[in-house]
């Protein structure tokens, strides 16, 4: 073979090899031919590393639970300052402000730098808490992260939860933060209620352009149709028959629908995760108490806290049927018994998730692959047997397969075909998916890599072809997206990856190739891999990613200076570390303090003798 043609088929060989796909051809060697058959390919060993169990260790011992209230009340403190800041920087409603006018509550919207301050400095001190609790749950991060070692101690799961909820607490009555996607949510819902539809009639059109809801709406989405599915629209549409045209009340409603989210995620993470072997303590820290979704989930009432709660419940349900050692059906009947009516349940909740935002609806192919699992599909069945063998060796598995495609296709048509048709809101979410992809976001790597490119091309001279290549970078970013997800795929039926960690693999690959991404996109992979990956570089690189993230996201307007901004910035690490040296330096007034309370203590001891 000539040297030009033998590289490219190397590289081929190499490729096939890789995926398993190649069979062993040597003929003077029966035995070795034979122990090649089941040969599993070399992907997904990189990524299976992510995991190792983690051993359940005990509680923290009264020094660390002192520690640990300190940092507590340290978050809660950020958490309050953010409250503050975000009645100045917080995204109000350009009609019916509920504090405008009000002497106290007014003043931070009147002092808009020193609201920014304080928005910027409670976030950082959110994150600082965060960051500084992680200790205990998952350890030092220059020991025990670092090393990939389970701590000698935790905190319990009730004091993960209070403290979770400790820190919400602030939020839940705090104006919508660093997002105006819920005056969107609130437009769609009125269009819905009015017996419009929402996938054809955008809020001008639907309501005017002079209507106190549309006024709200960011003039980018104004004249869109929702790009969100019929579940969560007709959630919306009941919430605008209870509140009408109130803001402030819809807004407060839409916030406890995001609370009920974060209540699924907080009962099924930690479930998933002892499934994986891993503590549901870490996971609840890395997962449900991260700041992105503190500030986003609950601040900025995105609909990926119901989207994500009813995809992990449905995942843990359907875990629990199918790991289960129980039948499916009942003997001598094709009738479900208890564990088949939770795999169907399991099911149906996955499904409806999809109807509120439909990237959850990946999931349906990884617990399908388990299921298969279960029914006996292997991977190796389906590669590298002799032609002649092929089907005897496969026919299993692909029947396996099959039903398990089969078994949930019909349980998405059902519970879609229900959705769409009891709400009155019809199938028009199948046409506006790709809404969003008017964003530019620079967090989407298709997008950046063609907008910079387009920048460049502008430079030399060339003209503005951003939109062109827009339109063939992200098409092409997605079709590399499906490849690997077919990759994940390939690795959990041949079980090297649990179905929850190669979702959550599955998850961050959409996120890194979808068209147009915002900063909590990122939890669509965390969340679930909270539960699955303990890994050094996964956990370290996650708690980085997400404390950036969450610090460089700011409430800042289209017409910040950066002078504005600078000095908001500055004067916020300035609060942060005061208020840390208050909370963490043995000052001299907590030794007064201190001393003071011991001689209390002993004066009552003295009284009482």
């Amino acid at each position: 073979m000539p040297q030009w043609a033998r590289s490219p088929h190397q590289a081929l060989r190499r490729s096939v090899d890789y995926l398993g796909l190649s069979r062993n051809r040597s003929r003077t060697d029966p035995a070795q031919v034979d122990d090649t058959i089941d040969r599993r390919g070399d992907y997904g060993k990189t990524v299976a590393r992510l995991h190792d169990d983690e051993r359940e260790v005990g509680p923290l011992n009264a020094a660390e639970n002192r520690r640990l209230l300190r940092i507590k009340l340290f978050g809660a403190t950020g958490a309050i300052l953010l409250l503050i800041g975000s009645l100045g920087t917080g995204q109000v409603p350009v009609l019916q402000n509920p504090v405008a006018g009000m002497r106290v509550l007014s003043l931070p919207s009147r002092m808009w730098s020193t609201a920014l301050t304080l928005s910027i400095g409670g976030t950082i001190m959110l994150v600082v808490a965060w960051l500084l609790i992680g200790r205990f749950a998952v350890g030092r991060f220059s020991v025990e992260v670092r090393r990939g070692r389970s701590p000698e101690r935790r905190m319990t799961r009730q004091q993960a939860d209070r403290t979770l909820m400790l820190w919400i607490a602030p939020i839940i009555v705090a104006p919508p933060l660093l997002s105006k996607d819920i005056y969107s949510y609130l437009a769609q819902s009125a269009i819905a209620f009015r017996g419009m539809d929402p996938y054809v009639v955008s809020p001008v059109r639907g309501l005017g352009v002079d209507h106190v809801l549309t006024r709200s709406v960011p003039n980018l989405w104004r004249d869109t149709p929702a790009p969100y599915g019929p579940l969560f629209l007709w959630i919306g549409k009941g919430i605008t028959a209870v509140t009408g045209d109130n803001i402030t009340a819809a807004i407060f409603l839409h916030r406890l629908v995001a609370l009920f989210g974060i209540a699924l995620i907080v009962w099924a993470l930690p479930r998933l995760a002892r499934r994986c072997g891993v503590s549901s303590v870490a996971a609840l820290w890395l997962g449900a108490m991260n700041p992105l979704l503190i500030l986003h989930l609950v601040g900025g009432i995105h609909n990926e806290a119901l989207m994500l709660g009813m995809m992990l419940v449905g995942l843990e349900l359907s875990f629990r049927a199918i790991y289960g050692a129980d039948r499916l059906r009942r003997s001598s009947s094709w009738w479900p018994s208890a564990a088949g009516w939770t795999l169907i349940a399991g099911a149906a909740v996955i499904s409806a998730s999809a109807m509120v935002k439909v990237t959850s609806l990946l999931a349906l192919g990884f617990v399908g692959i388990a299921l298969a699992q279960r029914w006996g599909a292997i991977l190796p069945a389906l590669r590298n047997a002799p032609i002649d063998q092929w089907w005897e060796r496969s026919r299993r598995s692909i029947a396996a397969l099959g039903s398990s495609a089969a078994f949930y296709a019909a349980v998405l048509a059902v519970v879609m075909v229900g959705i769409s048709v009891g709400t009155g809101l019809g199938f028009g979410w199948t046409s506006t998916g790709s809404t969003g992809a008017v964003v530019r976001s620079w967090m989407s790597m298709p997008t950046l890599l063609s907008v910079t490119t387009g920048r460049l091309g502008l430079a030399l001279g060339l003209g503005d072809q951003t939109q062109a290549i827009l339109e063939v970078g992200r098409p092409l970013g997605e079709l590399v997206a499906a490849v690997f997800i077919v990759r994940w795929m390939l690795a959990c039926l041949g079980g090297r990856l649990h179905p929850l960690g190669a979702l959550g693999v599955s998850m961050a690959t959409v996120v890194v190739f979808f068209p147009f991404v915002q900063a909590w996109y990122l939890l669509w992979a965390v969340i679930p891999l909270a539960a699955w990956a303990t890994r050094p570089w996964f956990r370290l690189t996650t708690i980085a990613v997400s404390a950036i993230i969450a610090i460089v996201v700011m409430p800042t307007s289209s017409n910040t200076s950066g002078v504005v901004l600078a000095q908001g910035l500055l004067a916020g690490v300035i609060m942060v570390a005061v208020m840390t040296a208050l909370f963490f330096e043995d000052l001299p007034v907590h030794r007064w303090w201190r001393g003071r309370r011991g001689r209390e203590s002993v004066r009552e001891g003295t009284d009482a003798d």
